[in-house]
């Protein structure tokens, strides 16, 4: 049996990732920034507006490219590299039926809707079609390499990952000074150059996995029980992942109607920040998903279930890192990013930060659920109960409500997910509620008391302004890691924090 559980391993992949998001943030932030001003607001929009008709199905590639972890990542902890072979030529089959409907649906429906219901200046039509036509091939490039993708982060290799990242946004960088010296239409140059990204992003990963790992070489094969299996999985993630979607655009209709676009505004920029920050809790789950599916597939139940108790509590922790400063100074960081931020901006940022670290405690969670194969009580259930967001809302605007109230029901209902979902996996596996209490919830609670008592106290003592504003992110931090250490982590998971940080240091 192969060693499975290797937490030097996981330190050092979510290491990779973090330094690959800092990345892609950073010039996210400049790109958005540049291309704005070569474009003008008008061209931006047309090219958000029309990109969007397609990328809103983002979400397809994303929670494909989870089952398809799942499903390698399982073959892996079974050391079974014959039926890997099939599973990924299987997988890829999918994928590109996958391809073939979403081009006919953008070739016919989507084209329709762009230009007949989209408001686009009659002059720019023709640009707006262009960009339509490179949005499609990028998102069909996105689905094609999604296997590929999920080939490389079940194999645990996240410093390819997170180099391809890095040549992607050099690539994007690339797009933005282009821009500025090719006298071309830009808007239609911005969506070619865009879809060459993707291209050479989809071919490196290709040319990576053929070399590397013997089963990403596609052969046809006719196993109907495989592929009806790999159906049913991926459909009821999709289901997963489409409530969030739902979740998040009906409500923001919703509040558009009852209070009109400055809350939509508040809660946009909301989003931005939580999105951000989500992100680093995002990428320790991928970090640490293969390990705790290789351990259920290899039914090494006891280090599956303690990875999962550990993972939750140091998402948590880490998530809590970085959203305690931010709660405890979100005007001054809201008012220094964008000088007059838009009425609620900061409520709605507040609430929503908490609620992403309530729901931290349940990525690895979703991750045993996912490893059990048996997605589809939990999906149902627990998207089920999501999706209550949409009613609740509603009848709380009928009856007057603030526009933050439907923020307030999110959170509620983020807190019963939690609840049912303990209750599923607990069916479903030999999860036990109780240590799950006692080895992650208890500590993270008390570890969130001691550091925001202390972070709150000397916040209101300091001043108002940047020297305060560090100071304040400094003491948070500190608070964290302290509690953390010596409330937080079990004797084991401290001598495994030593000993990985001697390594570091060791290494500078």
């Amino acid at each position: 049996m192969a060693e499975l559980v290797q937490p030097k391993k996981i330190a050092k992949n979510t290491l990779m990732l973090y330094f690959r998001q800092i990345l892609v943030m950073l010039v996210s932030l400049y790109t958005v920034r540049v291309v704005l001003n070569v474009l003008g607001a008008e061209d931006y929009g047309i090219y958000n507006v029309v990109a969007g008709v397609v990328t809103m199905f983002n979400f397809l590639s994303s929670s494909m490219a989870t089952a398809s972890q799942r499903y390698f990542s399982y073959d892996l902890g079974k050391n079974d590299a014959e039926h890997l072979k099939v599973t990924f030529s299987v997988t890829f089959q999918i994928y590109i039926i996958l391809c073939v409907i979403i081009f006919i649906l953008a070739e016919t429906l989507g084209i329709w809707f762009v230009n007949n219901k989209l408001v686009i200046p009659t002059e720019r039509l023709f640009a707006a079609n262009c960009i339509y036509q490179t949005a499609t091939f990028s998102f069909i490039l996105s689905i094609i390499t999604a296997p590929y993708m999920a080939c490389v982060i079940s194999h645990e290799k996240m410093g390819v990952f997170a180099y391809v990242s890095i040549i992607e946004c050099i690539l994007k960088l690339c797009v933005v000074f282009a821009l500025r010296f090719i006298l071309i239409d830009k808007l239609i140059l911005y969506g070619i150059l865009l879809s060459l990204v993707a291209l050479i992003n989809t071919s490196i990963y290709r040319i990576y996995c053929h070399k590397k790992f013997d089963e990403c070489r596609f052969k046809i094969y006719k196993d109907k029980d495989l592929f009806k299996e790999l159906v049913s999985y991926s459909s009821w993630n999709l289901f997963g992942s489409s409530v969030g979607v739902v979740k998040n655009q009906i409500i923001n209709i919703l509040l558009n109607l009852y209070f009109g676009p400055i809350v939509n505004a508040a809660r946009g920029i909301s989003h931005q920040v939580s999105n951000a920050v989500n992100s680093f809790g995002q990428n320790f789950t991928v970090a640490m998903r293969p390990q705790i599916i290789k351990s259920y597939a290899a039914e090494n139940t006891e280090e599956c279930l303690n990875l999962v108790y550990r993972g939750c509590k140091l998402t948590f922790l880490m998530m809590l890192i970085f959203i305690l400063p931010l709660e405890l100074k979100m005007d001054f960081v809201l008012n220094l990013w964008l000088k007059n931020p838009p009425d609620n901006a900061i409520l709605f940022t507040r609430i929503i930060l908490l609620d992403c670290l309530i729901d931290s405690l349940n990525y690895q969670i979703m991750t045993l659920a996912q490893a059990t194969g048996k997605i589809k009580l939990y999906q149902s259930v627990v998207g089920g109960i999501l999706l209550c967001n949409l009613p609740v809302s509603y009848f709380a605007l009928r009856l007057g409500a603030p526009a933050y109230s439907v923020l307030l029901v999110s959170l509620g209902l983020t807190v019963i997910a939690m609840i049912v979902r303990l209750l599923i996996i607990k069916r479903l596996t030999d999860f036990s509620i109780l240590n799950f209490l006692i080895k992650t919830v208890v500590p993270c609670f008390i570890v969130l008391l001691a550091s925001t008592g202390i972070s709150f106290f000397f916040s209101r003592l300091l001043k108002e302004g940047v020297v305060g504003f560090v100071l304040t992110v400094f003491i948070s931090v500190l608070a964290v890691g302290i509690f953390g250490y010596f409330i937080g982590l079990s004797k084991q998971e401290k001598v495994l924090a030593r000993n990985l940080l001697g390594k570091v240091i060791r290494k500078k």
